[in-house]
């Protein structure tokens, strides 16, 4: 017995390290957005720091905790009494390669270390889309004129007036003032220098008469039909510009409200508040926090994609799920998924199109249809720490781990007879299969990059629901920018921070720089 447990505490350290050399092979930075900052949680699952060693470094000796001893791999948890092999479901367990991969993911254009902030942006919105902003919104302002009366103080806008228009509302992301209308006001929020740039009166018209598509056609049923070709021109120039990672999540990302308004304002001024008329979902690169595709689902939609035509959410996540992977198959991606997409039926229907997933799941989110109950319920006494039980199906593994609580995953990306360790900071190590370490270190990243993200999203709050699709629209855009210039030689040369990024852009937009780096 005693030479049994030595070899397993010999094991520990190289189970441990081969960890960490995952970790370190992810290229995850906690610095996404040039800016330091805490992890995001306190979720004993989603709080698990993926690169809590490769980013030690940065961190004083003070700060570090030291970790508690590896610990040896956990044993299985019993067996339940319950036989589901007649569903195909079995406790044998088998070992199998991952999915190749042979792409090379990152940027697909190499851009000059001259670069300036607008190159960047100008990769997802380039002039022919700027100048069919110029014509839908000078079109709109003529029927709207020849219906309601002419405006005298109305003029054309031009190009220039229409990037100007950008960078006021753009500005709004930085500044984190809901009203661009502080710019000309003479208060704190106030900037002279842009302000300089066009009266407020001009900016008023302009925001009055905008549109990215002026006239629904006769064709056209969809009800985001005013920024539909817009963003299907923006999800073709993310493709165009960057090839993602081999993992990728699907979420919905945070965007809701700016954190600090929400802790600051008063119940009154929350209740004014309208509700959002739509969920957001993106596909994202785990490694660098490129959105590599975005869904649109009209909350109050009456067609058959609508919430009213289906049955549950699950099926709607599902739904969600298939148009956010419709361009990925045959790729061998892994797509990370939460609890209201996870489900057998998907992944298997993934699996066919050369799609492989690993999912969190829950017995009262998901859907649980075809898996064994006895995975899915809680023995009355609480396993130690580590501990896992796993039931396999072809290539569908179902985990049980245990963890201050039951975490459930389904996945047919990762072996079930690999081991990883959960690394964190506080409590040491924690041994747990491959697939529930490779979830921890994705999903914390992202979680981590949500925290930075939802900080740079445009504050102005317009009524119509296809102009604040548009605006969280350009707030990708300009983050997608920011990953492409930390990624590309022009960062070597003025390494601005995400913050700074914007306030080179809003500057260029309005015509206040050069468009060259600083030096």
């Amino acid at each position: 017995m005693a030479e049994g447990g030595g070899g397993a505490r010999r094991r520990a350290p190289a189970l441990l390290e081969a960890a960490r050399a995952r970790y370190e092979s992810l290229h995850i930075s906690d610095d996404v957005f040039g800016e330091s900052g805490a992890d995001s949680g306190g979720n004993p699952f989603y709080s698990t720091s993926a690169a809590s060693h490769s980013s030690s470094a940065a961190s004083s000796d003070d700060e570090r905790e030291r970790p508690a001893p590896p610990a040896s791999p956990a044993p299985a948890l019993p067996e339940p009494e319950e036989d589901e092999a007649g569903a195909g479901w079995s406790a044998a367990l088998r070992d199998r390669p991952p999915p190749r991969f042979e792409d090379t993911g990152g940027p697909t254009r190499k851009m000059p270390p001259s670069a300036s902030a607008m190159d960047f942006f100008q990769l997802f919105v380039p002039d022919n889309v700027l100048k069919n902003m110029v014509v839908q919104t000078n079109m709109y302002a003529r029927k709207f004129q020849e219906r309601f009366g002419s405006d005298g103080a109305w003029a054309e806008v031009t190009l220039a007036e229409m990037k100007a228009f950008l960078g006021y509302v753009i500005s709004t992301s930085v500044s984190h003032c809901e009203s661009v209308l502080s710019i000309w006001s003479g208060g704190f929020y106030s900037n002279r220098s842009l302000a300089l740039v066009m009266s407020q009166a001009r900016f008023e018209k302009i925001l009055k008469y905008f549109h990215v598509v002026a006239f629904r056609s006769s064709q056209s049923s969809h009800g985001l039909y005013k920024v539909q070709p817009f963003l299907d021109a923006l999800q073709g120039s993310f493709h165009a510009a960057f090839r993602p990672s081999q993992t990728q999540v699907l979420h919905e990302p945070l965007i809701d409200e700016d954190p600090v308004f929400i802790a600051t304002c008063t119940e009154r001024e929350l209740r004014k508040r309208k509700k959002r008329k739509f969920s957001l979902w993106v596909r994202q690169c785990s490694s660098t926090g490129f959105i590599v595709q975005i869904y649109v689902h009209l909350k109050e939609g009456g067609g058959p994609d609508g919430l009213d035509a289906l049955k549950s959410k699950p099926q709607l996540h599902s739904m969600v799920a298939r148009s956010l992977c419709r361009d990925a198959a045959g790729k061998n991606y892994i797509i990370f998924t939460g609890p209201s997409i996870t489900s057998l039926t998907l992944f298997e229907e993934f699996e066919k199109q050369g799609i492989y997933c690993c999912g969190l799941l829950s017995p009262r989110k998901s859907d649980c249809t075809g898996l064994p109950p006895s995975m899915l319920a809680s023995p009355a006494t609480p396993p130690a720490r580590g501990q896992h039980q796993i039931k396999t199906k072809g290539n569908m593994s179902l985990i049980c781990w245990y963890n201050k609580g039951h975490f459930r995953f389904l996945t047919n990306a990762y072996s079930p007879v690999q081991q990883g360790v959960i690394i964190k900071r506080r409590s040491g190590e924690i041994p747990c299969p491959l697939a529930v370490e490779a979830f921890a270190a994705h999903l914390s990243y992202i979680c981590r990059y949500d925290d930075k993200y939802s900080k740079y999203f445009i504050s102005h709050k317009p009524n119509k629901t296809w102009q604040q699709v548009f605006w969280f629209a350009i707030s990708i855009a300009v983050n997608n920018a920011y990953i492409l210039y930390k990624m590309s030689d022009a960062y070597h040369v003025s390494r601005y921070s995400r913050a700074q990024f914007g306030e080179r852009l809003v500057r260029e937009l309005l015509g206040l720089e050069d468009m060259s780096p600083a030096p």
